[in-house]
């Protein structure tokens, strides 16, 4: 509760601690899709994606796969007519992710519907 959560003062701590505990750090990769384990069912074994400046193709293979996407915002309109438009709390590029990735490959999703649309305006 002492750091102030700005893109400022939040990311730079962040990265440090991810420099200090990864072996090799990817930026930029757009993951596409999970691949599914072969040797063990129902479990994700790596993902693929494309690097957004170079257009390199990735392959991840992995122990274990976390899914920290964003959620979607501007499903829901506001009520106000106008003002509101496009001011929502969540950042205008979660698209998703977080919902389509898991379900592409077969995940029963859960506990996901919670769905929140705070608007910023006066």
């Amino acid at each position: 509760w002492q750091i102030m959560i700005n893109g400022e003062s939040y990311k730079p701590i962040v990265a440090e601690a991810a420099r200090k505990s990864a072996d090799k750090i990817y930026n930029r990769i757009m993951v596409t899709h999970l691949l599914m384990d072969e040797s063990k069912e129902n479990r994700v074994g790596g993902a693929v994606g494309f690097n957004c400046r170079t257009g390199a193709y990735h392959v991840f293979r992995a122990k274990a796969v976390i899914v920290a996407a964003g959620g979607a915002s501007h499903i829901f309109k506001p009520r106000s007519v106008g003002e509101g438009m496009g001011r929502t709390w969540y950042a205008p590029w979660s698209s998703g992710s977080a919902y389509a990735l898991p379900i592409a490959v077969g995940a029963k999703m859960t506990q996901m519907e919670n769905r929140i649309v705070l608007t910023r305006f006066k």
